[in-house]
């Protein structure tokens, strides 16, 4: 069925919808800043002193809510889970112990299936935290804290359908997850140990001695070597370049296809030329307990594509772009 279209008017509530919640936004910030922070302060407090796990529930609209805020909160170093107020009332109130903190979220704070919740709760001896747009409600005065995330109207045109309501309790819970990363020092290495698998995971766990070549697979000539054996070195191992080392082994430079392309020139003979007259002296290198993304940086900065692994003044590596590559970090 064909339905005919305005542009102007779809672009206007989209708009509209956008500018609604974002201003509902602003307003739970802005009352949470006259508030002096004092509700997000307590309830970081309350779960960072709690031994046990947070455990989030609420139904509907405000059940998607609260799973995403679990999730979020188990992602950032808070380990908790989300609990189906119905399935609370029908036996998951046992997956509730003393020693937890719970997360209710209702924007009227009067549903009965969260609200039956609260006595047994109570009984077990675990601490609440509203997340409600009723200040008044049973749930918020029950509650041992409060984080209001009342909006002034829905950015649905019916007034109905939870819009800006939502987008207000998901900010909020944002803000009380990022509060706790902080609070607990949270980094980017227990990020990465959170999230283990996908691009994301490859970017923050792998590190250059992971991807790096070793071993026979790295180019390498001494210092005395000649242009030409320098160039056999280069095409077969298929980097684009060669180490050359000291005889002690250490680092004395690096010859790349570059170096060679730019010294014709000014060579007769390959088989008498030194390849130290023509290296490049002092090139970048990386530690191989760096992160691979920092060789990806190193690379793109320095507008490279291959980089030497050096340890305690030794050579243990060679790492191109494309080891990067397929190894996906890039």
């Amino acid at each position: 069925m064909n339905i005919a279209v305005d542009p102007v008017a779809i672009l206007r509530r989209a708009l509209s919808v956008l500018t609604t919640e974002a201003a509902a936004i602003s307003a739970v910030g802005s009352r949470l800043h006259e508030a002096a922070g004092q509700p997000m302060v307590d309830a970081v407090q309350i779960i960072l002193a709690a031994p046990g796990r947070v455990v989030v529930t609420g139904i509907g609209k405000s059940g998607h809510v609260g799973r995403k805020l679990a999730a979020t909160l188990a992602s950032t170093g808070t380990p908790a889970f989300f609990v189906h107020p119905a399935e609370a009332s029908h036996g998951d109130m046992g997956m509730i112990a003393a020693d937890d903190v719970v997360i209710a979220l209702s924007n009227s704070g009067e549903v009965a299936e969260v609200n039956a919740l609260l006595t047994p709760i109570k009984r077990v001896g675990a601490k609440i935290i509203a997340i409600t747009g009723n200040e008044q409600s049973t749930l918020a005065t029950e509650a041992d804290v409060t984080l209001n995330a009342g909006v002034a109207e829905e950015a649905c045109p019916l007034g109905l359908a939870p819009t800006a309501s939502t987008a207000a309790a998901m900010a909020l819970g944002d803000a009380l997850a990022m509060a706790l990363l902080e609070a607990r020092g949270f980094t980017a290495e227990d990020f990465a140990r959170s999230h283990p698998g996908g691009s994301l995971g490859r970017r923050l766990l792998t590190h250059v001695r992971d991807v790096m070549r070793t071993g026979e697979a790295i180019p390498t000539v001494p210092l005395a070597a000649t242009l030409s054996q320098a160039l056999f070195e280069i095409t077969g191992k298929g980097m684009g370049m060669t180490a050359v080392l000291n005889t002690d082994g250490t680092l004395a430079g690096m010859f790349t296809d570059g170096d060679l392309r730019r010294c014709l020139p000014n060579v007769n003979d390959f088989n008498a030329a030194k390849v130290a007259d023509f290296m490049t002296v002092n090139p970048i290198t990386i530690n191989p307990d760096e992160l691979a993304v920092e060789a990806v940086s190193l690379l793109e900065s320095k507008r490279k594509t291959q980089l030497l692994v050096v340890k305690a003044g030794q050579l243990v590596g060679a790492l191109h772009m494309h080891d990067l590559l397929r190894a996906k970090v890039v």
